[in-house]
C-alpha cells in the first residue's frame, strides 16, 4: 500500500486526470438518475404512492386503462370481498379559470377510500402544483363537458399522472362529464396476484405503471443512459490501469524478484482505485445533493440518498472489476523477462 501511495504522489497528474473523469461520469450519472426518478414521479406519482397491491382491468381493454370498464356487479363483489379495495377512474381533461386561463389536468374519481381525498359533489381537490401557479382555495373552475362549476376545496402534495396535476372530483360529477357509469379499474392493496377473475386482467403495481403512455419508454431510455455511463467508468479503470501496468512491467519484475507477492501488487492497485473512486464519488455526491436543493421548482428532479448510495456501491464494484481485469497481466509477469524488456 505504501508503494501505491508513493506512486500516486509521484504521478499526481495521471491520477488527477483519471479522478476528474470518474468525477464527471459519476456526477452525470447522479444527475440523470435524479431526472429519471423525478420524471417517474411527475408521470405517475398518483400510482407510485399507493401501497403494493394488485390492479384489475378489463381484459378486452388490451392494457389500455382509459378503454377499461369494470362491470358494476364485478366491482361490487371485489369491493365487498377485498379489504380496503377501491375502484377508480382517470381521464385527461381541462379546467377553465375565471380569468379564462385553461389548465390541463388528470381527473380522478374513486369510491370511498383512505388512499384518496373525500370530495363532495361540486367540489374539487387539486395537486399543489396548481396552487403554486395561482389557483386558490375557493376559486371557481369550469369544464366544457360539465354543466356546473367546481369549487376548489383543497390541495394535495405530489399527485401527478401522465405529467399532469391530478384533480379529484366526485363520482357523479365524473359520470356527468364523461357519460361513463362504470369505473376503469379496481385496486386491491396487498392483493394476491394468484386471485384471477374471469374477464379481468391482473397487474402488479410495477406492471400497471408500464401501461401508462410514455412511462416505460421514458424510464427505459434514461436508465439505459445511467447504466451506459456506469459501464464506461469500468472501462476507464481497465484501460487506465492496463496502460499503467504496461509501463511498469520492469518495476513489477524487480518487486517480484525481491520477494513481493502478486497479491501485494494487486492490493497496491486496488488501493489506488479506491482512493480515486471514493474521492471522486464524495465530490460528485456533494454537488448532486446541492443541486437537489437548488433545482428549479418546475424541474422534475428527485435524487434520494438511497439511490445515491446504491449507485456509489455500483461504481466501486465496477471500478474494482475494471482494475482487477487490467491487472491479470501482473500475475503472468516473469521477473527476469520483465526486467529485460521493461522500464524501472
Amino acid at each position: 500500500m505504501n508503494i501505491g501511495w508513493k506512486e500516486m504522489k509521484k504521478n499526481k497528474g495521471k491520477f488527477l486526470i483519471l479522478g476528474s473523469i470518474v468525477f464527471l461520469v459519476s456526477l452525470l450519472t447522479f444527475i440523470i438518475s435524479g431526472l429519471a426518478s423525478g420524471l417517474s414521479q411527475d408521470n405517475a406519482a398518483l400510482i407510485k404512492d399507493l401501497p403494493n397491491g394488485s390492479f384489475y382491468m378489463s381484459e378486452d381493454a388490451e392494457e389500455t386503462y382509459n378503454l377499461s370498464r369494470i362491470d358494476s356487479s364485478t366491482q361490487e363483489r371485489l369491493l365487498n370481498k377485498e379489504e380496503d379495495a377501491v375502484a377508480l377512474s382517470i381521464q385527461m381533461g381541462f379546467l377553465n379559470e375565471e380569468a379564462g386561463k385553461q389548465r390541463s389536468v388528470a381527473f380522478v374519481t374513486a369510491t370511498d377510500s383512505t388512499f384518496f381525498p373525500h370530495v363532495k359533489r361540486g367540489e374539487i381537490v387539486l395537486d399543489r402544483s396548481l396552487q403554486e401557479e395561482g389557483v386558490k382555495i375557493g376559486d371557481t373552475l369550469t369544464n366544457n363537458q360539465y354543466n356546473g362549476q367546481f369549487i376548489v376545496k383543497g390541495f394535495v402534495d405530489q399527485k401527478k399522472y401522465s405529467h399532469a396535476p391530478v384533480a379529484f372530483i366526485h363520482m357523479r360529477d365524473y359520470q356527468d362529464m364523461y357519460r361513463a357509469l362504470e369505473m376503469q379499474f379496481v385496486f386491491v392493496p396487498d392483493g394476491e396476484l394468484s386471485h384471477v377473475i374471469a374477464g379481468l386482467q391482473l397487474f402488479s403495481k410495477k406492471d400497471f405503471l408500464n401501461t401508462i403512455p410514455s412511462y416505460s419508454a421514458e424510464q427505459m431510455s434514461l436508465n439505459m443512459i445511467v447504466w451506459f455511463l456506469v459501464v464506461i467508468s469500468g472501462m476507464l479503470f481497465a484501460i487506465f490501469f492496463y496502460m499503467m501496468n504496461v509501463q511498469k512491467m520492469g518495476l513489477y519484475g524487480i518487486l517480484k524478484a525481491i520477494g513481493v507477492k502478486t497479491n501485494a501488487l494487486f492490493k497496491m492497485m486496488w488501493t489506488q482505485m479506491m482512493v480515486i473512486t471514493v474521492m471522486a464519488l464524495c465530490l460528485s455526491i456533494a454537488i448532486s445533493q446541492v443541486f437537489t436543493q437548488i433545482a428549479p421548482n418546475g424541474m422534475p428532479f428527485h435524487l434520494t440518498m438511497e439511490t445515491t448510495i446504491q449507485l456509489s456501491i455500483i461504481f466501486l464494484v465496477i471500478g474494482f472489476i475494471g482494475a482487477t481485469l487490467s491487472g491479470i497481466q501482473i500475475k503472468k509477469v516473469e521477473p527476469l523477462q520483465a526486467i529485460q524488456q521493461g522500464e524501472v
